[in-house]
């Protein structure tokens, strides 16, 4: 080493000769023997993330800047991300890279510069990611009455489950299903959100249930112990869980990113379960409340109802005295009956007397003709040829005795009255359903109508707009008018729009009248 440092110019031509590397050589080692161990404070500056997983980074003041680089296994380690404008200190060793001609500080680790520094990029962190709407009230889910099985995120070995599972019990016994996880250190971060979308990767109904609810719970601690729930792929993993999920890390005044992404942020792992279920017994004592309430209201449903039976009863007629009223008419017809038969005969018998009286003289008359015929050309005829017309007269004569027969008269007269009486019969059913069937076909149009009317469809709360004596039905319409007219179920309402002035509604002129003409005098 000290044969490669010039100690002065030296006279003539034997001054030692150094190639680039062995120069550059000689520099890397005097610098890192120098500087094997350092710790450095500063801000970040210019931030470089290749593919290849190694960081680098500028360390600066307000003076001067220093180049770093985090190789890859350390940054995989790291329990900080370093961000752009954050102060830290690290801690490594100067080295010298010579394709560059320069120095660079190798970090084996870096943290945050106080509490300061965690709390400034904490808060830029929540900014950015409240700015993607990943904590807004919108994409809160509700959480089920009564799941049937809840999931924890947690340490299996901490008092945070043993709380969870005590509660559970005293409240009201579930299915738990446990994703063990480390709440703390570099592996905390991604093992948590492997563990929430590996619940949600579950398939519903399958051999392990998919849960209803996801609790991620984690004891108090430090900000730095705190840290991983932090983390953007927890709050991210939280945000994009379908099952709904709780955020219990920490105590009650420890707050983290999971919390303003979760669907429910707890107090404590405790209450975290008390939020999850309800108490059994008070669910017993409700029941037993609302059956009493249901009993009740049932008995006294049916005691109002069998007064009120009672009551209608004793305002009905008896049973006999709705009888009364017909059977006597039905006595008085029968009494009716009798004479009005008799007189039924009686004048069918002076109706068939008037007959036979305008029947007696036409007979005669026949007769008589035949007489004469008879006696005109009797000279002519031969006794055999007498006895022939003889035998027909007499026929004659019985064909139109038979057809005076009163008895024959008499029946084709109720013949002719039983038809009269069945079509009148007949006729009165047609009517009767015809009118009955125009009448339910009357009320069925009625009630259409009543059902499709804009008056019933006012009853069922809704309103009509308008304005200059016209129906509006888009926003923008009713914007151009000043003043509106609501019409409700129970009448009329004039509004003014938001930020319009109210001006008058014109009123249609009526046509112009004639003049009265002057009546006249006369």
């Amino acid at each position: 080493m000290d044969d490669l440092i010039d100690d002065g110019p030296e006279t003539g031509g034997n001054a030692p000769e150094f190639t680039v590397s062995e120069l550059s050589g000689a520099v890397k080692r005097t610098v890192e023997s120098n500087f094997a161990h350092v710790r450095v404070r500063g801000e970040i500056g210019r931030l470089s993330l290749p593919r290849s997983g190694h960081i680098y980074l500028d360390l600066k003041d307000d003076r001067s800047v220093l180049a770093g680089v985090i190789w890859k296994g350390v940054a995989a380690r790291m329990t900080h991300r370093p961000e752009e404008g954050m102060e830290v200190i690290a801690s490594g060793r100067i080295t010298t890279f010579p394709g560059q001609s320069k120095y660079q500080l190798v970090i084996d680790d870096i943290r945050p510069a106080g509490v300061g520094a965690l709390m400034a990029m904490l808060e830029k962190r929540r900014a950015a990611l409240q700015a993607e709407g990943l904590f807004d009230a919108e994409r809160k889910k509700k959480l089920p009455f009564l799941p049937e099985v809840i999931g924890v995120v947690t340490s299996p070995s901490g008092a945070v489950i043993r709380d969870i599972l005590h509660r559970l019990r005293d409240r009201f016994p579930r299915k738990v299903l446990i994703w063990p996880v480390a709440v703390q250190g570099e592996r905390c971060a991604p093992e948590v959100s492997n563990a929430i979308r590996g619940f949600n990767a579950l398939t519903p109904g399958g051999a392990l249930p998919r849960p209803d609810l996801l609790i991620v719970a984690r004891g108090g601690g430090s900000l730095e112990d705190l840290w991983g729930f932090n983390e953007e792929s927890v709050v991210r993993a939280a945000a994009e869980s379908d099952i709904p999920l709780i955020s219990a890390v920490g105590h009650e005044t420890d707050t983290t990113l999971i919390d303003h992404a979760a669907d429910l942020r707890a107090p404590t792992p405790t209450g975290a379960a008390e939020k999850a279920v309800p108490v059994r017994l008070d669910l017993m004592n409700w029941v037993r409340q609302q059956d009493g309430t249901l009993t009740r209201a049932i008995t006294g449903g049916l005691t109002t109802r069998r007064q009120r039976l009672s009551d209608l009863s004793r305002a009905l007629p008896r049973p006999e005295a709705l009888m009364d009223s017909a059977r006597q008419r039905l006595d008085l017809a029968a009494l009716r009956l009798t004479p009005a038969l008799r007189q039924r005969t009686s004048d069918a018998r002076a109706r068939l007397d008037r007959l036979a009286a305008r029947l007696d003289p036409a007979l005669e008359r026949a007769v008589a003709q035949k007489r004469l015929t008879l006696g005109q050309g009797a000279a002519g005829l031969t006794p055999a040829r007498l006895q022939s017309v003889i035998r027909q007269g007499r026929r004659d004569l019985s064909g139109l005795s038979t057809r005076l027969d009163p008895a024959r008269l008499h029946a084709r007269t109720g013949q002719m009255a039983e038809q009269l009486a069945s079509l009148t019969t007949r006729f009165q059913a047609n009517s009767q359903q015809a009118t009955k069937a125009r009448r339910d076909r009357l009320e069925a149009l009625d009630k259409l109508r009543q059902t499709l009317g804009y008056k019933e469809t006012l009853e069922r709360g809704y309103a009509v707009v308008r304005g200059a004596d016209q129906v509006l039905t888009r926003k923008a319409e009713a914007a151009g008018h000043a003043a509106l007219e609501v019409e409700f179920a129970d009448g009329r309402l004039a509004v003014t729009p938001t930020g319009a002035a109210p001006k008058p509604v014109p009123r249609k002129k009526s046509p112009p009248q004639p003049p009265p003409e002057q009546g006249s005098l006369l």
